[in-house]
């Protein structure tokens, strides 16, 4: 057993960026005194924190106003539709490709979810046929977590407008900030999530954009930090050092979409070629992929298990994932596989690679060989 040297599991967690590894180190060392305190450290603790905001802000298109530090996605999409839930009532819709976090809060406040197409791209006519008056949140994520589906955002802003006058529209953009400006997204969302690690920054640390005038009830009370919305002592190095890697991710991106979505496109090939009835789930068009995040190639193969092909490539050295890191071990189909359509026989033998920064060239090559190797090795001796 060897220890991973190819790293393709980022939209589960990606490697620290030079920039938030600094950052946070030099806030570590600086002294760690509470950002709500009223001396020198405290106060020079919380103009970092100030600081951090508004360049989150600047990289998100809000108002520093409207950045709530949180300990990360799962709690931003929770204080989302349950903290809006709370506050108003009414109806929650969300796709069903939706992040955990957004599916188990909306089950929760007994909503409804909107079915997609086989692109895992929401459907908007069904969108719009369960629009009404009493809906108050829609919630669809801006780049989905398995299999990279860019979702129309514009579009289903407009459709809220339209129908459901109450309603605010949330995106789980966990996964959308590396290969998306979200500065044209803002302008169609009051409520957002991000999380730092899905960009080269901390666990543990991340944002709810809460745009003035959304009412939305605190899931955090007790302190009163973040104008009330989210008591908790700030984590003040792992929010410093995610601005820094949100500010280095913004400035990178347009060369590094084009520079993953080739690495991607050359791993596909490879495993495509080795393996021709392989089925990239989500793509009706092998000349078409535009409504797929860079950084994603989720593949199916009929006649393999998911347990048993991840198991091959972690023996030789490849990190790699069938879903959702949220949803490892669970023995049952991926939820976004079904809502796209694709059969619990050919979702049993799904494979997520998601690159991200640190990926190059040669790992490519030796990943896509070693996919090819363990679909063909798991064929030929089948359980």
């Amino acid at each position: 057993m060897t220890s991973a040297s190819v790293y393709l599991d980022h939209a589960a967690s990606t490697p620290w960026r030079a920039s938030a590894r600094r950052a946070y180190i030099e806030t570590m060392e600086a002294g760690a005194a509470n950002a709500s305190g009223a001396h020198r450290a405290a106060r020079r603790a919380r103009m970092l924190v100030d600081d951090a905001r508004e360049a989150i802000g600047g990289v998100l298109g809000v108002d520093a106003g409207a950045i709530v530090f949180t300990s990360g996605g799962t709690e931003s999409d929770n204080l989302a539709v349950l903290g809006r839930h709370a506050a108003v009532g009414g109806t929650v819709l969300a796709s069903a490709i939706e992040h955990p976090a957004v599916l188990e809060a909306v089950a929760q406040v007994g909503g409804k979810l909107v079915g997609t197409d086989e692109r895992g791209v929401i459907d908007l006519e069904q969108l719009a046929d369960v629009l009404d008056g009493d809906v108050t949140l829609v919630s669809v994520m801006a780049v989905n977590n398995e299999v990279g589906s860019i979702q129309p955002l514009a579009e289903v802003a407009a459709l809220v407008r339209e129908r459901a006058p109450r309603a605010l529209v949330h995106t789980d953009a966990v996964q959308a900030l590396t290969w998306l400006d979200l500065r044209e997204v803002a302008p169609h969302v009051e409520l957002m999530s991000i999380s730092a690690h899905k960009f080269g920054g901390p666990q543990g640390v991340g944002v709810a954009v809460v745009r003035d005038g959304a009412a939305v009830a605190a899931r955090h009370v007790g302190g009163g930090q973040e104008r009330e919305r989210r008591s908790g002592t700030h984590n003040v190095a792992g929010i410093v050092a995610m601005a820094a890697a949100m500010v280095e991710v913004d400035a990178a991106r347009s060369a590094s979409v084009e520079r993953i979505g080739s690495l991607r496109d050359r791993l596909v090939e490879i495993i495509v070629g080795g393996v021709p009835d392989a089925v990239r789930s989500g793509v009706l068009d092998p000349t078409d992929d535009s409504h797929v995040a860079a950084g994603f190639a989720h593949l199916c193969f009929a006649g393999v298990e998911s347990e048993a092909l991840l198991f091959l490539l972690d023996d030789a050295g490849i990190a790699a994932s069938a879903a959702s890191a949220c949803a490892s071990g669970a023995q049952h189909p991926s939820h976004v596989l079904a809502a796209m359509g694709i059969g619990r026989e050919l979702a049993g033998g799904s494979l997520r690679l998601s690159l991200g920064h640190t990926s190059t060239a040669d790992e490519i090559e030796v990943a896509g060989a070693a996919v090819v190797a363990a679909v063909q090795r798991l064929r030929r001796y089948p359980r």
